[in-house]
């Protein structure tokens, strides 16, 4: 399940406890940080890149309204904004700046699970737009911390799984890239004619294999060993090469 990071912003202690609560009680939501104004809001925003910010309305000094359009003009991906008002005459000015819901105080959980959910369908749209890819695709778009980063299958040696992310090795690179995305979901993203999975925990690019043993394949000084659930699929694989 995608995991929707996410801020609270609003001036009354009561009604920013709750949605902190709401936000903790939601298994898809993580919680960066609460805030009491706009304006500190708008450097947290810029910093962290929120997928989702539950932003009240009236405010000192800077109203929410006015921090969403400031958002609007700012470079990068916005994050998606979910109103939080007493009044409701501010709901055609909310859709105007592309806020995806209107919660009006007094709001049940219900009402704000039925909001948040809107933002993880259209966060879970645009995670399968970025990551299908066809067999003949020369790259990938995998979210990597708060940016979605363009990898070229070529550059990939293996893929590691850990636990619910994913660790990319690349060739002529130190350091691996870590994605929030199970080695299934990966899995069925990448082309067979090029990738394998060889183990529970690995995934090898087929152009990156330097030797082969009996329970063992090698990319350059890296040994990853067959699984016993995927040894029959590798060993028709090896065949096929050695004939």
């Amino acid at each position: 399940m995608t995991l929707l990071k996410c801020i609270a912003v609003d001036d009354e202690p009561l009604a920013l406890k709750l949605v902190e609560t709401f936000i903790h009680q939601t298994p898809f939501l993580e919680l960066i940080t609460t805030c009491d104004n706009a304006v500190d809001a708008m450097g947290i925003i810029r910093e962290t890149k929120p997928d989702l910010v539950f932003l009240d309305i009236n405010m000192p000094n800077l109203s929410g309204m006015e921090l969403a359009r400031l958002l609007q003009d700012q470079p990068g991906p916005l994050p998606k904004i979910v109103f939080t008002t007493a009044y409701n005459h501010y709901a055609i000015e909310g859709y105007r700046v592309n806020a995806v819901d209107y919660l009006l105080k007094p709001f049940s959980y219900e009402e704000f699970l039925r909001a948040s959910s809107k933002v993880l369908q259209l966060s879970e749209e645009a995670n399968n737009h970025f990551n299908t890819i066809a067999a003949d695709d020369e790259f990938i778009f995998l979210k990597i911390e708060y940016q979605w980063v363009r990898i070229s299958l070529k550059d990939i040696t293996y893929i590691e799984s850990l636990k619910d992310y994913v660790k990319v090795h690349l060739e002529d690179s130190q350091k691996a890239l870590l994605s929030l995305i199970s080695l299934k979901a990966l899995e069925e993203k990448l082309p067979s004619s090029k990738f394998m999975r060889v183990h529970r925990s690995f995934i090898v690019s087929l152009d990156k294999i330097s030797a082969i043993s009996k329970n063992s394949i090698f990319i350059d000084k890296i040994e990853i060993t067959v699984g016993e659930q995927y040894k029959e699929a590798f060993k028709m694989l090896v065949d096929k090469w050695l004939k």
